[in-house]
């Protein structure tokens, strides 16, 4: 097993993957590649843009201290319609260090925080494509050809930075987002209107400066992590892109703030130390009671600072009561998994199906596996899409067959790596069929590195 040096803590054992596998490594080049071949049929209704982001360090690079998340944000996209592959491109996002690399003009807008890397996320809202950090960086706006056009700040109703995971109300159309700010001991619960600007900033005071990566959404509430990893000062010091540590001091507890409410006070829960980037969803009953389900690590950012998870993630379910104040806490599946995806109707709304990668044995800092899972939540059943060959997925798109259709009935999207041929391809699954063979498959003549999550774009922009 691969090996790093840390001065401060010796020479520690961890799950190597970025930079050292071939599917990791970052490309060199932003390229441009049309009428790309299909093998089956595209379903007509996929008239769109699949997305996906992640990092791709430009120039040189060490996999012993290139951190796992701090790659140069690139974005990658695949424009289908007409039962066609139309094109294929990726780009570059034109951070400051980007633009000075390629000798071009700064990316205009108001800039927060020194960290301007946009590499963790995708979200459409009111029109716009925004490319997201993982910090509190603001978003970019990119266009339907992946220029960056701008930083926004929401025509300046932004009060400070942004966040890698906002939630869309599929009621409302709101878009909501928890912020991070590091130099004060609070973060904000924000919504913006369906215009795109911020129409209600809330205030929660925390303690030690947690690192709020994501939240759920219910229909009355926002639940928030404040969980063992920490911003740590002296990361920021060393030079680190991701300076969070955990600290097991902090505590972990979950909070319930209800939304809507100027003066709305947090409800904090305590629960078992671990850390959750990404939860899976959210809702409540008329009990009050609010089920939250998450993808839950068991350390991060503890021992391997280079690679983040130190655990196999799994998947899990906490019940929290307010009433009793107290959260149950139950493993819903015990496989290594990550990614997690539901159908966005159902946004903090009773659901019963969710979607996520199953990473291999040991691979809690992956951001790819061998196989797509689909849970049953009402019944337990586990459905299992595995990709032969040795070829590897990261977090897929779901689409609906039809804007009534059935919860999670669809396609799934997503970007499958081969290591025999050192390429990428789309592959589309219909999720009536989920363990049987792709609908299409769409040949990519380059390799798109494993990245983070993936959005998808509706029509022409």
């Amino acid at each position: 097993m691969p090996r790093t040096t840390d001065p401060a803590r010796g020479t520690l054992p961890y799950s190597t993957v970025h930079l050292l596998g071939r599917g990791y490594q970052p490309v060199s080049a932003e390229t441009d590649h049309t009428g790309l071949t299909v093998r089956g049929t595209l379903p007509p209704q996929l008239n769109g843009t699949f997305l996906r982001i992640g990092p791709n360090s430009r120039g040189a690079h060490d996999p012993a201290v290139d951190h796992a998340l701090g790659g140069d944000g690139m974005v990658h996209a695949l424009r289908l319609g007409g039962g066609r592959a139309l094109s294929y491109r990726n780009r570059w996002l034109r951070s400051d260090a980007i633009s000075g690399a390629l000798n071009e003009l700064p990316t205009p807008g108001p800039r927060y925080g020194p960290d301007d890397n946009c590499n963790a996320n995708l979200v459409r809202h009111a029109g716009r494509t925004l490319a997201l950090a993982g910090g509190a960086a603001l978003p970019l706006v990119i266009d339907f050809s992946l220029v960056t056009r701008a930083r926004t700040d929401f025509d300046g109703t932004l009060p400070g930075g942004f966040c890698a995971h906002p939630l869309t109300d599929p009621v409302t159309g709101e878009l909501l987002a928890v912020a991070t700010d590091h130099a004060r001991d609070e973060v904000v619960l924000l919504t913006l209107d369906v215009g795109g600007r911020v129409r209600e900033t809330l205030p929660i005071p925390v303690k030690g400066r947690p690192w709020m990566h994501s939240f759920s959404l219910t229909e009355r509430h926002a639940v928030l992590f404040d969980l063992p990893v920490t911003h740590d000062p002296d990361a920021v010091r060393a030079g680190s892109p991701v300076p969070y540590s955990w600290q097991h001091d902090h505590g972990a507890r979950v909070g319930i703030v209800p939304r809507g409410g100027p003066d709305a006070a947090a409800i904090w829960l305590d629960v078992a130390p671990c850390f959750v980037f990404h939860p899976v969803n959210a809702f409540e009953d008329a009990e009050g009671r609010i089920t939250v389900d998450v993808i839950r690590h068991e350390r991060a950012f503890d021992r391997d600072r280079l690679h983040a998870s130190e655990s196999a993630p799994s998947l899990w379910r906490w019940t929290l009561d307010t009433r009793e104040g107290a959260v149950t806490e139950r493993q819903l599946d015990s496989r290594v998994q990550e990614f997690p995806l539901i159908d966005e109707r159902h946004t903090g709304l009773p659901y019963r199906y969710a979607f996520t990668v199953e990473l291999g044995a040991g691979q809690g800092a992956a951001l790819c596996g061998p196989a797509l899972l689909r849970h049953d939540l009402a019944t337990g059943r586990s459905d299992r899409h595995a990709f032969a060959g040795g070829r590897l997925t990261g977090e897929p798109v779901f689409l609906p067959r039809e804007a009534l259709a059935a919860e999670a009935d669809g396609w799934l999207l997503t970007l499958v790596y081969d290591p025999a041929t050192d390429r990428s391809e789309l592959v589309v699954l219909d999720t009536a069929d989920f363990t049987g063979p792709p609908v299409a498959v769409v040949p990519l003549p380059v390799r798109v590195p494993h990245g983070f999550h993936a959005q998808w774009v509706p029509g022409e922009r």
